[in-house]
């Protein structure tokens, strides 16, 4: 049975309603690992099973360098899916460069078996470009309705100086001048950001017309600090929807290896508080019969704001577990306990 787009939410002031799940695609663009091509076509498919449309699907130049976008569009042109029951989400900053290394120097060794490599392109007429080349790797019939400057926090992050800093952000800001011209013209629907470190969010909300933003590694059951939740009830307030990705931060309170995307380790002292705290969690979860995945989802969508959480999978038989997860509201009296053992904050407002 379909999720009934009766239960979908608009998202901020974009005009469009959207299922509390976005579909992530990185993994379509070979992270962490090959994936074969038809179980990339499988998992395409089965975003159309259990959710009546649109379907939203979120994608970046960077995943894979553009391979992701490319398989999303080969994908839609062979399933002959109407371009009105997908809305596609483009985070732009990095386009396609030749490869001349074994393997691609954008992001070494979590990207697999690429032909491609990648530079990134942050500055007004690298969004441009980047809008350019999205559009055509995703075909003649499919294009975004929702754009976003990718991971501006990083860029930010490889200052070399304060005066360099400054200059980084001046492209920031030439990049979303891009970007609100595209959303003028009406390429687009709306016009946001995607980024892991919120206080850059918050930095570059300050001076520029969002309409939606994406967070990543942020809220989640794990860590939810106080002045993080004050930001989103301002945002609510001025009326700009929130999307909540990486809720697992990246994996690892679902049982994986990385943490944040970095590697972690019970043998080494720093990360020794993260194994404690997902022993725990883990614990409780089984004890209320509740998988640690859905109680994840629902804890990141707990905040009134979010609209909906992004989840990427590299297995189709994943797809029905996720709706299901996104849609399913958790038994109050497991956050309860949650707070009781100290694993969320006795004065987190929304759950318990």
């Amino acid at each position: 049975m379909k999720l009934s787009a009766d239960k979908y939410r608009p998202l901020g002031k974009t005009g469009l309603r959207v299922p509390p799940i976005v579909f992530g695609s990185s993994s379509l663009g070979n992270l962490f690992g090959v994936i074969p091509d038809v179980t990339k076509l499988e998992i395409c498919s089965q975003w159309f099973e259990y959710l009546e449309p649109p379907i939203v699907v979120d994608s970046a130049g960077k995943y894979g360098a553009g391979l992701a976008l490319e398989m999303i569009g080969r994908a839609l042109t062979e399933f002959d899916i109407p371009p009105e029951q997908v809305i596609i989400s483009n985070k732009l900053a990095w386009k396609r460069s030749p490869l001349r290394t074994p393997e691609p120097t954008f992001e070494p060794g979590i990207w697999f078996n690429l032909k491609n490599d990648a530079v990134q392109r942050i500055s007004y007429e690298g969004m441009l470009e980047c809008w350019e080349e999205g559009c055509r790797l995703l075909g003649d019939r499919y294009k975004p309705q929702l754009i976003s400057v990718h991971d501006p926090d990083e860029y930010l992050a490889a200052s070399k100086s304060a005066a360099d800093r400054d200059r980084r952000f001046r492209d920031i800001l030439g990049a979303y001048r891009a970007l609100g011209e595209l959303k003028s013209a009406g390429e687009v629907r709306g016009v946001g950001i995607g980024a892991k470190e919120w206080r850059v969010v918050q930095k570059i909300d300050a001076v520029v017309d969002l309409d939606w933003v994406m967070l990543a590694n942020s809220l989640t059951v794990y860590k939810h600090p106080p002045e993080l939740l004050a930001f989103m009830s301002s945002l609510t307030e001025r009326g700009i929807g929130i999307i909540n990705s990486a809720v697992f931060h990246a994996g690892f309170l679902v049982g994986g290896k990385y943490f944040d995307f970095r590697p972690v380790s019970p043998d080494n002292d720093t990360d020794k508080p993260l194994f404690t705290w997902r022993k725990c969690f883990v614990a409780l979860c089984e004890a209320h019969g509740i998988s640690p995945m859905h109680a994840c989802v629902q804890f990141g969508l707990s905040p009134p704001g979010v609209v909906a959480v992004s989840l990427n999978t590299s297995r189709p038989d994943r797809i029905e577990e996720n709706v299901r997860a996104a849609s399913t509201p958790v038994p109050a009296h497991f956050w309860t306990a949650l707070k009781e053992e100290g694993l969320v904050a006795e004065d987190y407002p929304y759950v318990g």
